[in-house]
């Protein structure tokens, strides 16, 4: 099914999958959302169709099709022991129904950070030992922090869900993950759909003195993590820390006690990562593309598209990119407020090639803001049109912009042109109108 809009012709969002295999669908599971759980990536739909392509767990049998309501069944369904299931390679298909909470125990019953501490570690004892007025600007060390990395391990084997390869993850309407990692790690051909992540939270952030020049809290969690793996698609989730954002927790050492990290990071020789039609809403660190500045493994890697994502009052990392040839084209960008940062990270040897985005910014944002030196060296950047505080839309070169404000110059050529497109690029002015209604989790028909 295929639509026109302003003479351009794009796929339908709203497309009916190919018809079932033979597995037997589970009972009461509406016949189509049963086949979108069938769906595959479409050909030439970005970097995750390179090479094979991404099946998911389309070849799923009866046996490995579950519905699940729990963190215990949605282990279950991955395999059946989170220690292990990130090598279970069988195809699975999991449509998630209602809400799966990380922090949920074996009975059933909600856990409390309290209960993941180690015994040996309190929070204010924390507080008390490392305070850089007494323990000074180095790395904490010592028995406290040997204990709060044991509750760091405690609450790895509880909230990090494992997920292995030929794995396909479908929300039906109004499926949430709330307080958990989707661990995608060494895992290749998976697919993530329809579902609304909230909360991944970390209860036992780790106090950097020397991150930047006054020390920072930083988290170890995120939403879903894609590690040394390729074929991975993202598609149709929301992305938000609900009624706990960073920006309402307290300060310590003058810093903001940060309990959240990403809500998608690929990192670690990752590659071959398409995320479409996302929701990123309220939150502060958002998508990490290569994660260390040490040229090595990470280099020919880290290949990611995203595109028709709405980033909505987000305030950083849209996407932060080290190494990798990342194509960034007819996003939305709703940005501004107190604490935003910056848009498009430029990392260390990184390609971002970034085509008709369109940004609709509060009065305080100046454009020339929206892009970020990290130790790159030039973009590909065109196309971008930006609405400023109420104002009309305009052509905006952004590159131009951060240029005139900003020694030294960014380059104009990233050095490689995008051949993965499944649809000609919308005009940058038509994107608020497509992404904003049909981007996110419960725009699916499930």
């Amino acid at each position: 099914m295929r639509r026109t809009l302003a003479g351009v012709t794009v796929t339908a969002l709203l497309l009916v999958a190919a018809p079932a295999s033979a597995a037997a669908r589970p009972d009461r599971l509406p016949g189509l959302a049963y086949q979108l759980g069938r769906q595959t990536l479409p050909e030439r739909d970005g970097w995750a169709a390179d090479g094979p392509g991404t099946t998911g767990g389309s070849a799923a049998t009866s046996e490995r099709t579950r519905v699940v309501h729990s963190r215990a069944d949605l282990v279950a369904a991955l395999g059946g022991d989170n220690a292990t299931n990130a090598a279970d390679a069988t195809p699975k298909l999991i449509y998630v129904d209602g809400a799966v909470d990380g922090f949920e125990g074996a009975d059933g019953t909600p856990l409390s950070c309290d209960e993941l501490a180690d015994p040996e570690y309190r929070l204010a004892d924390y507080l008390a030992a490392y305070d850089p007025a007494v323990w000074g600007r180095v790395a904490p060390t010592g028995p406290l922090e040997e204990a709060r990395v044991r509750s760091v391990t405690n609450q790895t084997r509880q909230t990090q869900i494992n997920v292995g390869p030929n794995t396909t993850i479908i929300g039906l309407r109004g499926a949430r993950l709330t307080g958990l990692t989707l661990m995608i790690d060494r895992a290749s051909n998976v697919i993530v759909r329809n579902l609304t992540f909230v909360d991944a939270r970390d209860c036992f952030p780790a106090w950097s003195p020397t991150d930047g020049d006054a020390g920072n809290w930083n988290s170890q969690y995120d939403q879903i993590s894609v590690r040394r793996g390729e074929n991975v698609w993202i598609d149709h989730n929301t992305f938000t820390d609900g009624d706990n954002p960073d920006s309402a927790q307290p300060t310590y050492f003058g810093r903001p006690y940060q309990v959240h990290d990403g809500s998608l990071d690929v990192t670690h020789t990752a590659s071959l990562v398409t995320a479409s039609w996302n929701r990123f809403t309220g939150r502060d660190k958002l998508l990490l593309i290569g994660s260390s500045n040490t040229v090595g493994p990470d280099v020919g890697r880290l290949k990611v598209t995203l595109h028709h994502n709405l980033f909505d009052g987000v305030l950083q990392r849209l996407p932060r990119v080290r190494f990798g040839q990342v194509d960034v084209y007819n996003n939305h960008y709703r940005l501004g407020g107190d604490g935003f940062q910056y848009a498009l990270g430029v990392g260390v040897q990184s390609a971002i090639y970034a085509q008709n985005n369109f940004f609709t910014l509060d009065a305080s944002v100046d454009p020339a803001d929206l892009l970020y030196d990290w130790g790159g060296t030039a973009l590909t950047e065109r196309g971008s049109w930006v609405r400023q505080g109420g104002g009309p839309a305009r052509p905006t070169d952004l590159l131009a912009a951060y240029n005139a404000g900003h020694d030294p110059d960014l380059g104009a050529d990233a050095g490689w042109t995008p051949t993965l497109r499944r649809d000609p690029v919308l005009p940058a002015p038509l994107v608020p109108l497509l992404v904003g209604p049909l981007a996110g989790a419960d725009r699916l028909p499930v």
